[in-house]
């Protein structure tokens, strides 16, 4: 009996733990293409970077290409266990004979990238997990950074975690993962986040039914009590690529 009582004590007390908080150091960078020169980037990621950068302990994420008509960019995530591992990552992935190799037999014809945009981020304590692999069926992904007026990303944090996501979920937006930026000069943070719907015009109507939501309104409208939080919002529709994984 003892055995049993101390068997379920334990047990109760695994389950209730709070989970550990992700420590990991993401990075989201957009690749510019030059003209014509996507799909050699796409060909080149497939087949050789994402297996080099995991040999330099660089967890890939997610790969996506915006839906735009005009897009010639590429979309993608990285993890690190920490900063420090971020750039001797990078520092001996530059340095590898294989990715040197790669590089120059896949640029034979002209340089790929024309322009590398990167973003540092830290994952909020209120995200879903980040899961090593997902797979599901089709359906498009939303990038959205919102900028916030100076002082308020506390209350944009507060205002996702207390009560966004959920009203997200009632209108069949899927929660992926929610980061802060590490901004470079120090300054104040942005909201990054990614979401799912089933396909772009799904996502209209629920945006649309989000925006009308008395819930949201009167959510939206008591947070801004003392002044409006969000200045800026970017948005961007992606697939996710075949050897994504994120689907």
């Amino acid at each position: 009996m003892k055995l049993i009582i101390l068997f379920f004590a334990f047990m109760n007390t695994f389950l209730s733990a709070p989970e550990k908080a992700d420590q990991n150091y993401y990075e989201l960078r957009t690749y510019h293409c030059h003209p014509g020169k996507l799909n050699d980037l796409i060909a080149r990621f497939q087949n050789h970077t994402t297996k080099i950068f995991e040999n330099h302990g660089m967890k890939n994420i997610g790969y996506w290409l915006p839906t735009a008509a005009d897009n010639n960019d590429l979309v993608y995530m990285l993890s690190y266990p920490s900063k420090a591992a971020r750039e001797q990552s990078w520092k001996d992935f530059s340095a590898d004979p294989e990715w040197k190799k790669v590089q120059s037999e896949s640029e034979a014809n002209g340089k790929i990238v024309a322009s590398v945009e990167s973003v540092f981020l830290n994952a909020e304590d209120f995200s879903p997990k980040i899961k090593k692999s997902i797979k599901s069926t089709a359906r498009t992904f939303e990038l959205r950074i919102y900028s916030c007026y100076p002082g308020k990303f506390p209350d944009i944090e507060k205002r996702f975690k207390e009560h966004t996501m959920k009203i997200f979920k009632s209108h069949d937006i899927t929660n992926i993962a929610y980061f802060k930026s590490m901004e470079k000069d120090g300054g104040q943070s942005k909201l990054v986040y990614m979401i799912a719907h089933a396909n772009e015009e799904a996502a209209k109507k629920s945006w649309d039914a989000f925006r009308a939501d008395p819930e949201w309104i009167k959510v939206k409208d008591a947070s801004e009590v003392n002044g409006k939080i969000v200045e800026n919002v970017k948005s961007v529709m992606m697939k996710p690529l075949s050897f994504s994984k994120y689907q």
